[in-house]
């Protein structure tokens, strides 16, 4: 139904054509039909079940004591000192990244600072290069005006981007947005194709010389303490120290310790672009509750409590991801039309189901992405994204599966639903 005021009282351009998150809402819509008594393995969200993945009992002691010892008042627009701090040393032991206090900015989550970047960076109209699938680039360019590029990836590069897909595009770019481990494939950056990315990044930003805007980089490294296996964590500065002053980092305590709601993420880069989006979160007041950067900084400074649980963390989501994989490898192995890339990180597995051009067993034909997820849904019960919600193309077969709601035990059931459900198409 039209709104009837619109055309009298119209919004702003921005406002009028932003998309909501294609994920929320399949995620709501997927947890309002489990309320209503449907058996749904819901797969869709990238947040954690509290009861499977309880936040950290001494973060949690931290953050009740720090509201009952007053600290209730406006924090610094930059994060109070503490964390800064705390902040620092984390980034040092777990990523051999070196930044001051003074280089860290403090916000409500990873999604204030990836906004404080693009704000603080990025001019209407301006290019921003990003890989696709990824996650929310193209809304945060439509928040901000920008130009959005996206660069398609392809599954023989493990859905991450490689330099000579780049190279086209960064003659006349203001930044490249890179996310490793990444949301949503779970696929991380080897060394050389970070390194060849970095490499074209300085290259580009020496031929420009000091009277253009640069190139920068916005680096989310906010799944980078889960990696499994042999896989190693990459990031520009340290690949390539002359990229520190182009380089903007993302991070926090949401996904590493299952801490989605504290809201306690971080931006680490240059001062003079700290100092400037310090002035643009603290006019939304995009900071964080002083009481939970206080509990984190404790957290964080108390080695063994916080590196024991990334330890265990790490190991059992491994397990949990490993498990999925090779439920859909014997699947595949078994002739279903599906394949699994290996989980590498974070909390996601990548999954191909190919069914367009099968018919269900009541005669309709699956033809569009839309219709293989809703018969996925409908009859084994398992709600997943599909990349196309992270600007893949429509016609793209793949999706994320996302295990932060995923019970062990209940695998081999979840597996014996798809199998029989795939079974039945011709």
């Amino acid at each position: 139904m039209s709104n009837p005021l619109q055309n009298v009282f119209p919004v702003s351009k921005m406002a009028e054509h932003l998309i909501g998150s294609e994920i929320i809402k399949l995620g709501n819509d997927v947890n309002e039909r489990i309320r209503n008594g449907e058996r749904i393995t819901n797969f869709t969200i990238g947040d954690f079940d509290p009861a499977l993945f309880p936040l950290p009992e001494p973060l949690l002691e931290h953050i009740i004591a720090a509201y009952r010892e007053g600290h209730t008042n406006y924090p610094m627009a930059n994060g109070v000192p503490e964390l800064r701090d705390a902040v620092a040393a984390f980034s040092k032991r777990t990523y051999g990244l070196e930044y001051s206090p003074q280089e860290v900015l403090v916000a409500g989550g990873a999604r204030p600072v990836i906004y404080g970047i693009y704000a603080t960076l990025i001019d209407p109209g301006d290019k921003v290069v990003f890989p696709v699938p990824s996650w929310n680039n193209n809304h945060y360019c439509h928040l901000l005006g920008a130009q959005g590029v996206p660069v398609e990836c392809q599954p023989e590069d493990q859905f991450m981007p490689v330099a000579e897909q780049l190279k086209p595009h960064l003659s006349d770019a203001v930044m490249v947005a890179l996310c490793s481990p990444q949301n949503p494939t779970g696929t991380v950056f080897t060394k050389m194709q970070l390194e060849n990315i970095c490499d074209l990044v300085l290259e580009e930003n020496r031929r420009r010389g000091p009277e253009r805007k640069p190139v920068y980089i916005l680096y989310d490294q906010i799944y980078g303490a889960l990696l499994y296996g042999d896989h190693k964590h990459h990031d520009p500065v340290s690949l390539r120290p002359e990229l520190r002053p182009y380089t903007v980092f993302v991070d926090g305590i949401s996904k590493s310790f299952c801490a989605t709601g504290v809201r306690v993420g971080w931006a680490m880069g240059p001062t003079y672009i700290m100092d400037k989006m310090k002035s643009i979160l603290g006019h939304i007041g995009a900071w964080s509750p002083k009481a939970e950067q206080i509990a984190t900084a404790r957290y964080l400074n108390d080695v063994n409590a916080s590196d024991g649980f990334l330890k265990s963390f790490r190991e059992r989501m491994h397990r949990l991801l490993s498990a999925v994989y090779s439920g859909f490898e014997a699947m595949r192995a078994d002739g279903f039309p599906v394949r699994c890339i290996e989980p590498a990180g974070a909390i996601y597995l990548t999954v191909l189901f190919d069914l367009k051009g099968r018919t269900t067993p009541d005669g309709k034909l699956l033809e569009r992405t839309d219709e293989v997820t809703g018969y996925i849904l409908a009859n084994a019960g398992l709600a997943i994204v599909p990349f196309s919600a992270f600007g893949a193309p429509p016609q793209s077969s793949w999706y994320r599966l996302s295990l932060g709601t995923c019970k062990e035990e209940q695998i081999p059931e979840f597996f014996d639903r798809l199998r029989q459900t795939l079974s039945q198409l011709r």
